[in-house]
């Protein structure tokens, strides 16, 4: 894994646009960088990041499994009891879930560290299906990066055939607040894949949302919203004032309720606690538990639903050496190992793995000046090479 300078294409601020990628700078700072590019072999690709991305799926279920079979779980996951039998019922009767995306920390040897799992509502996803492939193959017929480099990137197709597999029938309409320029770009861009795989599609902001007499969730038309994708965190529709009509709503959600036990950072200590020593977790607890005395003070304090990078703090030699505003924390915490990122000249690259229908299907790197990965890191193309 070689981080590799690489001349920007002259008009690529031109083909973001033509390509319907608006949020390329955010704030007047650049959020997509094609200055540099990660290099990775096949091998790397496949049985360090691939590989263990299936794998943690698979352990991730059984700890779906357990979570249902244990009310304690669900209360130590901030999950409201009003919502236990909603999300239980929403795996037992099979909903599938369609993406998400695990967070690693890898430098090219040895086993790549889940940090996280966003497993709800992850975003840089148009970047990582389709901006990046478009980098790749204008790179090529350019001469920046070598002919015949490839890239670990079939998630757009993956999205493509996965719409048409989620037994959506009638209008699927896919909401994000307003207001979120990247949170827009990420709903139109799932819309089309829904649409190249068949489907009528709406799009609607979450506050344009009603709910009619019948307690059914509605458009601004006023028909019923029977299926909705939603880029709107679970735990922020079990604590709004709608949300109490979720169970009766008939409406069927993508992600599933069920992925609210997935996309918390609690699942990192009950990962540990049911897969102790696992070559690609870190060890973690629920914050307060005797049991992290191990970490002999070099941890990662973590909110439950922290976003962004948001509060979270680092401690070393038992000394917060970092600390990130935000407004988590008052849902709990959870304290993880300190593995920081690999360091490339005061870069900090964080991966994210990305999956559909619960299959591999890419990567993205997201590269930080702090070891924390806040809301202003760069997105950094990639390639396979040798």
């Amino acid at each position: 894994m070689d981080r590799i300078p690489v001349e920007p294409r002259k008009d690529w601020r031109e083909t973001a646009e033509e390509h319907g990628f608006r949020f390329h700078t955010i704030d007047d700072e650049r959020y997509w960088d094609e200055s540099v590019y990660y290099r990775f072999s096949l091998d790397q690709i496949e049985n360090d990041l691939e590989d263990p991305t299936a794998e943690i799926e698979q352990l991730c279920f059984q700890v779906v499994e357990r979570a249902l079979s244990d009310d304690s779980v669900l209360e130590r996951l901030g999950i409201p009891e009003a919502f236990w039998d909603y999300v239980a019922n929403s795996w037992r009767n099979q909903e599938r879930n369609l993406y998400g995306r695990m967070d690693f920390a890898y430098d090219g040897s040895g086993p790549a560290k889940l940090f996280e799992y966003n497993a709800d509502t992850p975003t840089s996803l148009y970047e990582s299906g389709v901006f990046q492939w478009v980098w790749l193959e204008q790179a090529i017929e350019r001469g920046l990066i070598p002919d015949g480099s490839d890239q670990f990137n079939s998630l757009h197709e993956a999205l493509t055939a996965a719409w048409a597999n989620m037994g959506v029938d009638g209008t699927l309409h896919l909401a994000c607040c307003k207001d979120t320029e990247e949170d827009e770009g990420t709903v139109e861009y799932m819309a089309d894949c829904a649409r190249q795989s068949g489907l009528e599609t709406r799009l609607i902001y979450i506050e344009d949302i009603g709910i009619n007499t019948d307690g059914l969730f509605t458009d601004l038309q006023e028909n019923p919203i029977d299926h909705l994708f939603k880029l709107y965190p679970w735990e922020w529709l079990m604590a709004d004032d709608f949300g109490q009509h979720i169970p009766r709503s008939g409406t069927r959600f993508v992600e599933p309720g069920w992925k609210a036990i997935l996309s918390n950072k609690g699942l990192l200590p009950l990962l540990w606690e049911m897969f102790e020593g696992h070559p690609n977790l870190l060890p973690a607890w629920f914050d307060g538990d005797p049991a992290a005395a191990a970490l002999s003070g070099n941890f990662v304090r973590k909110p439950l639903f922290s976003r962004e990078g948001a509060n979270v703090e680092i401690f070393q030699e038992g000394e917060r050496t970092i600390s990130v505003d935000g407004d988590y924390g008052a849902e709990g915490h959870i304290v993880q190992a300190l593995h920081p990122l690999p360091d490339f000249g005061g870069n900090y690259p964080m991966i994210g793995s990305w999956l559909v229908a619960s299959q591999p299907c890419g990567i993205c790197i997201r590269e930080d000046v702090s070891l924390v990965t806040g809301d202003d890191a760069r997105f950094v193309p990639h390639i396979i090479a040798g």
